[in-house]
């Protein structure tokens, strides 16, 4: 019984069999926990800044949150006035904290781009923000993920190269055993 002409096929079975592992890492990818999806698409949401301040707003339904920092530092902006223009309709503000506010929108916003405008008084500073917000239906919200299937498919691919390298090895050897023997199998 000669097993050293077995020892490359099934090294090589052993490697291929190990291949499907090797698909499913990506660039970057350390086996670590993988952080959660998004269970939704996202927020719309606006920014709008100028050299002394940066406003973000997150629109939710018809609420919307606002956060008001410095340019400079990203520091929340304290002790200020917050006046806010969506679409040419005045949006009332609540100071929630500082550099944070809320606002209730009296009706759902059109989907479309909507223009935004805010003016802020903070002490000695006066600045007009402006910038877009961009509503659109959730169409893609159900769309089915296309991850995953090429290395589901390189996987297969490589397992099945694997069984055939393994039944190459055995019939090989089977053959040089027989060979050996004076042809009796």
């Amino acid at each position: 019984m000669q097993l050293p002409s077995l020892f490359p096929a099934l090294g090589l079975a052993v490697l291929l069999g190990l291949a499907p592992s090797w698909t499913l890492a990506g660039d970057g990818h350390d086996h670590g926990e993988a952080p959660a999806a998004a269970g939704g698409p996202a927020l719309p949401r606006f920014a709008a800044t100028s050299d002394l301040f940066e406003l973000v707003g997150v629109l939710d339904g018809q609420k919307l949150a606002l956060y008001l920092d410095h340019a400079g530092d990203n520091s929340p902006v304290k002790e200020v006035q917050l006046e806010l223009d969506i679409g040419g309709t005045p949006v009332p503000v609540t100071r929630v904290a500082d550099g944070e506010f809320q606002a209730a929108l009296a009706a759902p916003l059109a989907e479309g781009v909507s223009p935004v405008t805010a003016t802020v008084v903070a002490g000695a500073d006066t600045d007009l923000l402006a910038g877009e917000i961009d509503v659109h239906a959730a169409a893609h919200a159900h769309a089915e993920p296309t991850g995953g299937r090429d290395e589901l498919v390189a996987g297969a691919v490589a397992a099945v190269l694997a069984a055939l390298a393994l039944v190459w090895g055995l019939r090989r050897g089977r053959a040089a055993r027989a060979q050996r023997l004076g042809g009796a199998a």
